[in-house]
């Protein structure tokens, strides 16, 4: 119930989204009819229109962003026909020649009086109305997109998009009202109703050019004083709950990235416990089914039970997460130091992007990075919904009962977690467990992050959750346009060059070559990228600030700056030796089909 409200507040919100500032004129020139015979039907289609994209996208994937695309442009034309209708009454009279026509033959059919056309076109136009309102959707949506993502399409994930439907009906309910009373005390004082359509006419007319051109989410959001975005994030942390235990789940909007599936968290503790290995460690709950893994890789399928008597770590990961890989080094040295004690650590990869479903890119991964313990390939969310988990990395550490004493969310606090798995293996009947703790020796992707001189973040390369993109030209979701790169950017932000194809979690070089350029502030620089859709090998050259790296390469670049794609994974491209500060990284590909995913810095 709590998040039903929240989503139909949401929905009421969105009307005061800039981007929603052109559709309004459409909602006016209903004003001045029937409501239940004009505006009703118009809402019903409007709502009903907006839970069904929205319920396609989360089940559907990338693909129903395009398909979303074609809508909105058919919902254009639909608006400008209806807009130039209304400029000139003599072009109206002729398109509504047809439907009336139509209509009246259904009205004979159906046996119904002369109000149907009025119904059926207000409930076209209602779709269209959805289909143009749909994209403005703020953080709230998201929150609810990612709930469907992480837990699955179902009859509550469709009753949140319905309500967040409802709000946004509710505000066009009231705009037509407002709108409604405004209209007649013109009509009674000027007598202006012609120029009053007319108006209308030309204002939806350029609302359509707005939307078209991308003017409704740039200039309008310039000017506009309301911060929708800011309003609705509000609302989220007010009314969300946060995780405190193991059987809750948290917001992912609480921690900076909104829209998300889930936070990729870099030195966050976990809640406090006592300092002192001695006290008792809280009980947040039993450990949760471990069933619903695709498939186990190094072990046959262990389960809640088969793990009795045993100290468990379940640990999130991902492999292209860099805040995961930098874990790895203390669990698989917990692995080895306890596991004569009766220490389990059990991995639970689940994804992120596409290619980390796949299952032979775990395989390789897991070979890769050495990881020998059992991993669960958790591809459906099974085990991550169970525990109610919202980040990666994190890791519950389980004593010999089946009962989660611990967790940690993110990186960091590794002695600590070490002195929590010594207390709960002595527990455990295990009396000469070492008392001291390691300091792992990590190389590579592995190193701790240079926290005290980073200012650059994880940015996504996707235009799903792309931020600071810099190239001069629109991105066009889903279709190949030629980028250029500007001769100077500003700190994080980045660009294109060359032909390239944006999709919604990656950009895939579409010519022979290409380059991205990133405006940076740290010590190490890491990209996710993939080879060519048939697998093979893409080289590169990577420069910063128009030099080779020389001593400053990554573990995947030469001095001169030369490496090759081999793999879809997280590559460390840079790893600077002297003094931090703003430095333009570029990476030019030398062969067709490179994808890139995601920044990350460290």
């Amino acid at each position: 119930m709590l998040f039903i409200i929240l989503a139909y507040l949401g929905g009421v919100l969105t009307i005061l989204s800039p981007c929603i500032l052109p559709v309004l004129p459409l909602v006016f020139s209903r004003a001045g009819l029937p409501f239940v015979r004009s505006s009703l039907p118009l809402l019903i289609g409007m709502a009903l229109t907006f839970a069904a994209v929205a319920s396609v996208a989360t089940v559907g994937g990338a693909w129903v962003t395009q398909a979303n695309q074609y809508g909105r442009w058919v919902a254009l034309v639909l608006f400008g026909v209806f807009g130039f209708a209304l400029l000139f009454p003599a072009f109206a009279e002729r398109l509504m020649r047809p439907l009336v026509g139509a209509g009246s033959r259904l009205v004979d059919f159906a046996q119904h009086d002369g109000a149907q056309p009025r119904i059926v076109s207000s409930l076209i136009l209602g779709v269209a109305t959805g289909l143009l309102w749909a994209p403005c959707a703020g953080p709230i949506l998201g929150l609810v997109l990612t709930g469907a993502a992480l837990h699955g399409a179902s009859a509550g994930t469709a009753l949140l998009l319905l309500s967040y439907a409802a709000g946004a009906a509710t505000s066009l309910a009231v705009a037509l009202l407002i709108g409604g009373r405004v209209f007649a005390a013109m009509k009674r004082s000027l007598g202006a109703g012609e120029r009053i359509r007319r108006g209308i006419g030309a204002a939806i007319l350029f609302g359509v050019a707005a939307i078209a051109t991308g003017f409704d989410t740039t200039a309008l959001a310039q000017v506009s004083t309301i911060s929708t975005a800011g309003l609705e994030e509000k609302l989220v942390d007010r009314l969300s709950p946060r995780a405190t235990s193991a059987g809750n789940i948290a917001n992912p909007a609480a921690n900076s990235r909104a829209n998300a599936p889930a936070d990729e968290l870099v030195a966050k503790a976990s809640d406090p416990i006592s300092t002192s290995t001695q006290a008792p460690l809280p009980v947040e709950g039993k450990i949760p089914s471990l069933a619903g893994a695709v498939e186990w890789l190094n072990s046959p399928p262990l389960s809640a039970d088969s793990l009795h008597g045993k100290v468990v770590i379940v640990n999130f990961w991902t492999y292209s997460c860099i805040n995961c890989l930098r874990t790895l080094p203390y669990v698989k040295a917990w692995a080895k130091k306890y596991q004569d004690q009766g220490l389990v650590v059990v991995g639970v990869h689940a994804p992120e992007f596409a290619f980390e479903r796949n299952v032979a890119n775990v395989k390789r991964a897991t070979h890769d990075l050495n990881v020998d313990y059992p991993v669960a390939i958790d591809n459906d969310y099974a085990i991550w919904r169970a525990f109610g988990n919202q980040y990666w990395p994190a890791f519950y550490v389980v004593d010999a009962q089946g009962r989660i004493r611990y967790h940690q969310f993110g990186e960091g606090e590794y002695a600590k977690s070490e002195q929590v798995i010594q207390q709960l293996l002595r527990e455990a009947g295990h009396p000469n467990v070492p008392s001291t703790t390691i300091n792992a020796k990590a190389t590579g992707t592995q190193v701790a992050p240079d926290q005290a001189d980073m200012l650059s973040d994880e940015t996504y390369v996707g235009y799903a959750k792309s931020e600071g993109f810099a190239s001069p030209e629109k991105v066009l979701p889903d279709e190949t346009r030629t980028y250029t790169a500007p001769a100077s950017s500003s700190l994080n932000n980045w660009s294109l060059d060359g032909p390239w194809k944006i999709g919604a979690e990656q950009a895939q070089l579409a010519g022979a070559s290409g380059k991205i350029v990133y405006r940076f502030h740290a010590r190490d620089l890491h990209l996710v990228l993939g080879p060519a859709p048939d697998g093979k090998p893409i080289r590169f050259r990577v420069s910063i600030d128009g030099a080779a790296p020389g001593s400053s390469h990554g573990t995947d670049v030469a001095a001169d700056g030369s490496g090759t794609i081999d793999g879809v994974r997280l590559y460390q491209l840079v790893r600077q030796t002297g003094p931090v500060r703003d430095r333009t990284f570029t990476i030019e590909f030398l062969d067709p089909g490179a994808t890139a995913y995601a920044f990350t810095f460290g």
